[in-house]
């Protein structure tokens, strides 16, 4: 299921991890606003687990992305690792057997740009296109958060550029 959300953004994975994790996605969206509110994210207010409400009350800055991507990286190396993968097939078992299925990447820059290491990809049609990226470069580790960019190339050319 992490890796559907981290890879695919797969938001109905989200809600489900959401509703495991807290026992309803609402639960889940406080302890988000709770946990935002201890890492110093001052500028941000969760109304859903994964960014799809187009809502005044849903809203975030690039520092505050900013600190929650490092607060992931650090404190969860696995979804950076995860984040980097390009493309991978997952096998689905159930009682009625098992199938197979692809994930990809929605972060291009992981195949784009020799630098990149990974992390998150986003986009509604109020927020418009987004992503904080992950870079390395002769052991200087970087995020670049780009937010409201017109286009998802745009997108990724404006963090290419902040890592550079």
């Amino acid at each position: 299921m992490i890796k559907c959300i981290v890879i695919a953004s797969g938001n109905d994975a989200s809600v489900a991890m959401a509703e495991h994790i807290g026992g309803s996605e609402q639960e889940f969206v406080r302890q988000m606003n709770e946990r935002a509110a201890g890492l110093g994210m001052e500028n941000t207010h969760f109304v859903d687990c994964c960014g799809l409400t187009e809502s005044t009350d849903h809203y975030t800055t690039v520092r505050d992305i900013a600190i929650m991507s490092r607060e992931l990286i650090t404190k969860y190396p696995k979804i950076l690792e995860y984040s980097s993968i390009w493309m991978e097939n997952i096998t689905h078992e159930t009682k009625k057997g098992t199938s197979e299925f692809g994930l990809t990447n929605t972060n291009k820059l992981v195949r784009q740009y020799e630098y990149a290491t990974g992390l998150k990809t986003g986009s509604t049609g109020e927020a418009k296109f987004c992503v904080s990226a992950t870079g390395k470069k002769d052991d200087v580790e970087l995020i670049a958060v780009v937010m409201a960019a017109d286009t998802s190339k745009e997108r990724f050319a404006d963090a290419v550029k902040m890592m550079n």
